[in-house]
């Protein structure tokens, strides 16, 4: 969401605050495309151990002395799979939860490692939880006020959604390290439980780090918006 060129800059120069947030945008496009491509090629690779995604998460959650989290079936679309730790529920997608393949077994055991991050008590997981409900309430509100702002001349109101904003790129943030370190305890589980093969072990990090790009390109965004905002409201300013 963003003016167009030249709106507010007065004129029709150059303009790096949308340029950045063009490619920014491009950036997640081709990250959504990667984490569809790749999940897609390893879904047909079935790992050696014959494990299905919901046996090996079992598997692992047992190993890492995990008692209190159930597994269900995820009732959102391809690729729905999330730990939820206020329920302590596990879910996986239709598309993952049988599948014994690659993509799934990484896909699942990624999940399995926010459960580990839970139960140890991981900082950075815990922060994002906390802030989770605020941000996105925060976040929502920012543009509306952002926009009322510039249309009425209220450039103070405009200030407070560019502060807003600033929730979600904190969120964006803070949840990177979450991610990778959950695929980096996913990687490790998975080779040590036996349920994939050393070789098989670059695959699945292929799939996970995939998906991790697309938390990476949704930071950048939130990142280059923002700063969008900020040049917009200094050029309102003026």
């Amino acid at each position: 969401m963003f003016f167009p060129y030249g709106f507010y800059s007065g004129g029709y120069g150059s303009d790096w605050g949308l340029l950045l947030v063009l490619a920014a945008a491009l950036i997640g496009l081709i990250a959504q495309w990667r984490v569809k491509s790749v999940f897609e090629k390893y879904s047909h690779v079935q790992a050696q151990s014959g494990a299905s995604a919901e046996v090996a998460a079992q598997a692992l959650l047992r190993d890492a002395g995990i008692r209190d989290v159930r597994i269900e079936r995820s009732s959102g679309a391809a690729l729905s799979d999330h730990y939820s730790p206020k329920e302590k529920v596990l879910r996986l997608s239709s598309s993952v939860e049988g599948s014994g393949s690659l993509a799934a077994l990484g896909v699942a055991a990624h999940e399995v490692g926010h459960a580990m991050q839970d139960a140890e008590g991981y900082a950075p997981l815990k922060i994002r939880n906390a802030i989770a409900p605020a941000a996105s309430l925060i976040s929502t509100a920012s543009m509306p006020l952002f926009f009322i702002g510039l249309l009425l001349g209220y450039t103070g109101l405009a200030a407070i959604g560019v502060v807003c904003y600033l929730a979600a790129v904190i969120f964006q943030l803070i949840t990177l390290p979450v991610e990778l370190n959950a695929s980096s305890r996913a990687l490790y589980a998975l080779e040590a439980s036996g349920i994939l093969q050393r070789e098989e072990t670059p695959y699945a990090k292929k799939v996970l780090s995939a998906a991790a790009n697309t938390y990476l390109a949704a930071a950048l965004m939130a990142i280059a918006q923002l700063l969008r905002m900020g040049s917009l409201l200094n050029n309102r300013r003026r």
